[in-house]
């Protein structure tokens, strides 16, 4: 049995992995979707990481099963900064932010040049290009809910987005490398938020590997849970089987 841990992007919370993670459990697994402080003024990435590190607990240490540490979107911030101070087995950056010693998360959009990239994008596939997010004219429908389900994206409207705070892209990420931890990549070759191309620019300038790709928005938890699910667990099961 493994213990996963499942981070949620800006704005939102553990609801985030609501289909996820019951197919985690039936297959026998812990799961642990953590809520972060987004929306306290208070908190920055370390308080973020704070939190998972209290929820994990003991988990880290003595047990038999195997730690895998899941992030989607801004938890790319985070997840590394847990992974700094827990024996994690394995961590899993899901359409995440990759990023550099010393930068911020709001420096990240400009370093990387994602505007650029997100407009070049739009264009390629013929779509009108919209503010960057929170923009008057940014379209959340169009951005990251073009591929879930009208069903899902009822529920996900009925639940709310929380406020994401702006105190996390202010300070600098404090780690001066990546922690030395088992590290994959999946992208959506259609997110729109964080476009293929540019993704796999990022994830090899910053990680130096190769990212894994599915059929998937910028939501692939909510549009396509269950090759998901099957994604984490091939990650998992490839680590025991000593994949580095």
């Amino acid at each position: 049995m493994a213990t996963y841990v499942l981070l949620p992007g800006a704005g939102s919370d553990s609801w985030y992995w609501h289909l996820v993670a019951p197919e985690l459990r039936a297959r026998g697994h812990e799961v642990l979707a953590v809520d972060l402080p987004v929306d306290d003024d208070s908190a920055g990435f370390e308080e973020y990481a704070d939190g998972v590190v209290d929820a994990i607990g003991d988990r880290g240490a003595g047990r038999d099963g195997q730690l895998v540490l899941v992030a989607q979107s801004l938890s790319g911030f985070v997840a590394p900064l847990v992974a700094a101070r827990v024996p994690v087995d394995l961590l899993v950056l899901v359409a995440a932010m990759v990023p550099a010693p010393g930068e911020s998360a709001g420096e990240w959009w400009a370093n990387t040049g994602h505007e650029e990239a997100r407009r070049e994008q739009a264009l390629l596939d013929g779509r009108p290009v919209d503010g960057a997010p929170g923009a008057g004219d940014f379209d959340p429908m169009e951005t990251f809910f073009h591929d879930v389900s009208p069903e899902v994206v009822e529920a996900a409207l009925a639940h709310g987005e929380r406020k994401q705070s702006g105190t996390p892209f202010v300070k600098p990420w404090p780690l001066t490398g990546w922690p030395d931890v088992p590290t994959r990549f999946l992208l959506g070759r259609n997110d729109r938020l964080f476009p293929a191309a540019f993704q796999r620019r990022v994830v090899r300038e910053r990680l130096g590997i190769v990212p894994d790709e599915m059929e998937s928005g910028h939501l692939p938890a909510l549009a396509h849970p269950m090759e998901l699910v099957e994604r984490l667990e091939a990650y998992r099961e490839g680590l025991g089987a000593g994949g580095a």
